[in-house]
């Protein structure tokens, strides 16, 4: 047996949870707050509220979501174990009975570790508070062993059922005895003992042996399918002879009228005193399953990343001018979610993570105005201007601790509605920690080593196996680990050089600068009508470019193709033909193909032909021939266009409707302003108001630090030795006056009661001799609480002194002063 903890160990055996906390030290006690924060909401008055916190229903669910498989697969044996429970017995639970010899018993399956690793999980429940005793004693706290036994409408996870003394509990006593004299026991006299008789057979493993070597075969099968549970069966009201067999002798005992149950004494005998059909001590080994070199993961993840870039960049560029509504419920609509999938030529669910990435980067946000809409932030624009291997690192920052998740976009949530990209339901708290989780996993193993995704989850399983946990957490690291490869946190799987920093709080863009291509500031110019940029381009070249050209293809090289419209596009802009010109000229290192040249010409000379204003709106134009050609197309009777003039025709569509419909019929025209001149349309675009990035949702209370640890500690050890502290006992009770004014003495917890003449002659005298007194105090609140102070002043109707508790200097009204005692000496 191992030997107790140093969180138990002491001279007797403590009597309770509190008794076990009071005998730890402050750095066992620091620990214990810092595993279950939640603890710390309030601090606790002293160790007794401590230990009722750390039992409560709530409380002891978040610590059980916290343990490893080994460690909740012990607490689960203690939960079906005798109460206390010995090591041993414990110990046999969980790794077996060897069968003594000729007593026919199932033998325990060899060890796994599991004898080795139990010290490690009795210590980790009594680290959380939720076991408490010495070895020979080990208790699970009374919540703890609510949730994990077994129960007709919760099954335990051990399968295993009642106990004979539970499942007999409603039983008649002449059934009883019915059942006793069938196993071949004497007759007793009352029902407590015949259930004590039928535990010691059951229990009993060579008059076990005996019982069931005269079993019907089949009666043994029936044992087989219940014994790994679930321990109930139903059966009908006249059940087969070996069914019947079984429960005359009690080794099925009925649960209902239609639903027999097999006891718990049966089934640890038939499993050979396991607890657990597979105890899993030791955490699955998560091993590479294959190896790149380092280089090759680097450079692969920084291709991701630049790639990360340019989709966040025309993202929310795609954005700036007029982007989408925001839904009524706040969100993102599905019929936008596939236009910016379409733009960014993806699936809908990675659209979803790169429009997050860039909310949760606080690069774009909703406007706020009445048409509100999502736009660029100002935050975007010095975004642009940092270089890339610094962009990346903005947004690999803000991705690690993000708990909004989206993966989860499409679901329902509680209420049946469906869950919008940037809409409201999205957070999970867990995210971060599983992110970094699963992180860690990847930088254990080698340089450039990619495990099984599977084996992976199935250490994060083992880690937090509670149902509904486990379940969340792995999907979460499903979410990570597809997130993680197309940001360029990970390359072919394993963990990249800037990943490894992100994880390791340092600045992930040194580390990806060099891994990252310059920056060029040419192109070729091809006679298709292309343009081939052989790396990232620079941002004024990229910027004119981008309005210039369509993006044709992406990759290590960025194919762009000029068109009419996308020349009409910069001509909009404000730019002319002869600036155009001088644009390629400048930037191309290969020759201007004429086919270029005659486009931008072509579609210079068109341009701004004919004009648009707003009547509603017309269309100006000097030759009345070519208004007489629009008139006749049948493609403009949508515009509703009337003639005015002889160069003026008026248009039921507005403006920008006659721009586009005209555009569509192959014309070039151009938006003129009340003045007649010619609108410029800038690439410049609506930018919100400056937003704060959105805030993480912390999963429970947050976790505390040193410095409120160690004030925690000093105030439940202040306030525990003013519960405990020891009062002299009145004159009069010590003398066994009856008839005498002072007040008897406290029992223990309660306040001190005495009259306000006593109350102000003790603290006085307290005051003039520098001594400690025990007082009783009620707040403006009406809260009680027990106080251990050294008075200092009195006057005005208040005590001032140094309050033992609080650790601190305080002062107090006499009237609220309930009572005061002395404390004994060795207390002062």
């Amino acid at each position: 047996m191992p030997e107790p903890s140093s969180a138990t160990a002491s001279s007797s055996a403590p009597r309770s949870l509190a008794e076990a906390l009071r005998a730890r030290d402050d750095a066992a006690l620091a620990a214990l707050l810092h595993a279950r924060p939640d603890l710390l909401s309030p601090v606790p008055g002293d160790v007794t509220q401590l230990a009722t916190r750390a039992g409560t229903r709530a409380s002891v669910v978040r610590a059980l979501d916290r343990l490893d498989r080994f460690a909740l697969q012990t607490a689960e044996a203690l939960a079906v174990a005798p109460d206390p429970c010995p090591y041993g017995v414990l110990e046999s639970l969980l790794a077996g009975t060897p069968d003594p010899g000729g007593t026919g018993a199932p033998t325990a399956p060899a060890d796994n570790g599991t004898r080795a690793e139990l010290p490690r999980a009795v210590t980790a429940l009594r680290d959380q508070a939720l076991v408490w005793g010495d070895d020979d004693r080990l208790r699970l706290v009374r919540t703890a062993r609510e949730l994990l036994a077994p129960a007709a409408a919760r099954p335990s996870p051990t399968g295993l059922g009642p106990t004979v003394a539970e499942a007999t509990a409603g039983m008649s006593p002449t059934r009883i005895q019915e059942i006793v004299a069938a196993a071949g026991l004497p007759a007793t006299h009352d029902p407590v003992s015949a259930v004590a008789a039928l535990t010691g057979l059951f229990t009993d493993p060579e008059r076990m042996a005996a019982l069931l070597g005269a079993a019907p075969p089949e009666a043994r099968q029936v044992l087989d399918r219940l014994v790994w549970g679930p321990p109930y069966g139903e059966v009908t009201p006249d059940p087969a002879p070996p069914v019947r067999w079984l429960r005359d002798r009690g080794l099925l005992l009925p649960a209902s009228p239609r639903t027999v149950v097999l006891p718990r004494e049966v089934a640890l005998y038939l499993r050979g005193g396991l607890a657990h059909r597979t105890p899993e001590p030791l955490a699955p080994p998560v091993a590479a399953q294959r190896e790149h070199r380092p280089q090759l993961v680097d450079a692969n993840a920084a291709g991701q990343a630049l790639a990360a870039l340019a989709t966040v960049e025309e993202l929310v560029k795609s954005w700036e001018h007029v982007g989408p509504a925001v839904l009524r419920a706040g969100g993102l609509s599905v019929r936008d979610l596939k236009r910016t999938a379409a733009a960014l030529d993806t699936d809908e669910p990675t659209a979803a993570f790169w429009v997050e990435l860039a909310y949760a980067a606080g690069l774009l946000a909703s406007d706020g105005e009445a048409d509100e809409r999502y736009a660029p932030t100002p935050a975007f624009d010095d975004w642009l201007e940092l270089p890339p291997a610094e962009r990346w690192s903005a947004l690999a920052t803000a991705w690690l601790p993000a708990t909004r998740t989206a993966g989860t976009v499409g679901e329902q949530d509680p209420k049946g509605r469906t869950l919008a990209v940037l809409g409201p339901g999205l957070d999970r708290s867990g995210a971060p920690e599983v992110r970094r989780r699963v992180l860690e996993l990847l930088a254990a193993l080698p340089e450039g080593g990619a495990p099984d995704p599977e084996v992976l989850l199935d250490r994060l399983a083992w880690e937090r196996p509670v149902r509904g946990t486990s379940e969340l957490r792995a999907r979460l690291a499903r979410f990570t680990l597809t997130e993680a490869e197309v940001l360029g946190v990970t390359g072919r799987g394993a963990l990249s050089a800037p990943g490894r920093a992100l994880l390791e709080h340092r600045d992930p863009a040194p580390p990806l600068a060099p891994l990252l291509p310059e920056p060029v500031d040419h192109v070729l110019l091809q006679a298709d009508l292309t343009a081939v940029a052989p790396g990232p381009l620079r941002r004024p070249l990229g910027d004119v470019l981008a309005v210039l050209a369509e993006v044709e293809s992406k990759g290590g090289a960025t194919v762009y193709r000029f068109t009419p419209g996308s020349v009409r596009r910069a001509l909009d802009a404000g730019r002319t033909a002869a600036d155009l010109h001088a644009f390629l000229g400048e930037h191309s290192i290969t020759p201007v193909p004429q086919p270029l040249t005659y486009l931008i010409d072509d579609v210079a000379r068109r341009h701004g032909h004919l004009r648009v204003g707003a009547a509603s709106s017309y269309v100006r134009c000097d030759d009345d021939g070519m208004l007489n050609e629009i008139l006749a197309d049948k493609r403009s009777a949508g515009l509703g266009l009337r003639r005015l003039a002889p160069t003026v025709l008026a248009a039921q569509a507005d403006p920008t409707a006659l721009l586009d419909g005209l555009r569509a019929m192959g014309y070039a025209p151009a938006a003129e302003s009340h003045t007649g001149d010619v609108l410029v349309a800038r690439a410049d675009a609506h930018r919100t108001p400056a937003r704060a990035r959105p805030v993480p949702v912390p999963e429970g209370p947050p976790v505390p630090d040193e410095t409120l640890l160690g004030a925690a500690v000093r105030a439940i050890r202040a306030g525990d030795h003013a519960a405990t502290a020891v009062r002299k006992e009145p004159a009069g009770a010590a003398a066994g006056d009856s008839g005498g004014g002072s007040a008897a003495a406290p029992a223990p917890g309660e306040l001190p009661r005495t009259s306000a003449a006593e109350t102000l002659a003790t603290v006085q005298a307290a005051a003039l001799t520098g001594s400690s007194v025990w007082i009783g105090y009620v707040n403006a609140e009406g809260a009680a609480s027990q106080r251990v102070i050294a008075p200092v002043r009195v006057e005005g109707g208040f005590v001032t002194g140094y309050d033992h508790t609080a650790d601190e200097v305080r002062t107090y009204a006499l009237h609220r002063i309930t009572g005061v005692a002395e404390l004994e000496e060795e207390h002062l």
